[in-house]
């Protein structure tokens, strides 16, 4: 009996704080397997922090800590000069305030993903990538760490083995890709796809044929175990809507990442 594929659909979430509302939680968390929870630096709050991991219980949504910069205003989208050890304090603290929230509501974090310029540094510097999976292994080696597919695969394989810790490929259906796997930068034209068919019907070729179509319009080799799909507004929840139908359609099972990795 052939195996059936199995895939993760993750999202950012929990990136209110304050007087501030960011994002459609309520909405979003259900149709996710997994939920990538803001923890005080880029957004959030320990009260956004408490009632997110609340959200995603009552939803069955498995929960990951979501550590970006220090940059509350530029929404940690903006890159900083920090050091290797700085990272790891800003991912240490992170993942322990959150942490500590999900223990005291009977549960347990089941992966890791760094936000925004944080993670496109590590991208572009795999150095940062082993400064998270040396902190992940710390602090607990059943956490699982999300890096971007497509490039450094066998390094970062590497990498999650030597620190026994395991590594979740991710998959961005709405954002273009480069030719070298690394996706093409917001503030070019197109580089988010809109098109809710679009995206899922890229979603559905690279979990059952293991290739992407670029910007360029060659095709590269991309698989992953997880797809992040974006919920901060109305279409964009649509959109997660048509990924799900679509590969559920396909006979693909939609479970958290932890389940299968």
């Amino acid at each position: 009996m052939e195996q059936r594929h199995k895939i993760d659909l993750n999202s950012d979430v929990g990136e209110s704080f304050g007087a501030y509302k960011i994002g459609l939680d309520e909405e979003v968390i259900p149709l996710i397997t997994s939920a990538n929870i803001a923890c005080g630096f880029h957004a959030g709050d320990p009260h956004i922090m408490r009632q997110t991991i609340a959200l995603a219980n009552s939803s069955g949504t498995a929960i990951g800590a979501h550590p970006g910069l220090p940059d509350l205003m530029g929404f940690g989208r903006r890159y900083m000069d920090a050091t290797l050890e700085e990272i790891k304090d800003y991912f240490t603290y992170q993942i322990g305030s959150l942490q500590a929230f999900a223990v005291s509501q009977g549960t347990r974090l089941q992966h890791v993903k760094a936000h925004g310029a944080l993670y496109n540094m590590a991208v572009k510097d795999v150095r940062i990538w082993e400064a998270m999976a040396e902190v992940v292994s710390t602090i607990d080696k059943k956490l699982i760490l999300v890096v971007l597919a497509g490039v450094n695969r066998d390094e970062l394989k590497d990498m999650g083995k030597k620190n026994g810790i395991r590594m979740a490929f991710e998959f961005f259906a709405d954002r273009e890709y480069n030719h070298d796997g690394s996706l093409v930068s917001r503030k070019e034209p197109g580089a988010v796809i809109k098109d809710q068919k679009k995206a899922a019907d890229r979603a559905l070729k690279m979990i059952t044929e293991g290739r992407v179509l670029t910007k360029n319009g060659s095709e590269i080799e991309l698989s992953s175990d997880t797809i992040c799909v974006h919920g901060d507004n109305p279409a964009a929840v649509n959109l997660i809507k048509q990924i799900r139908t679509t590969l559920s359609e396909s006979e693909i099972d939609i479970v958290p990442m932890g389940k299968f990795l």
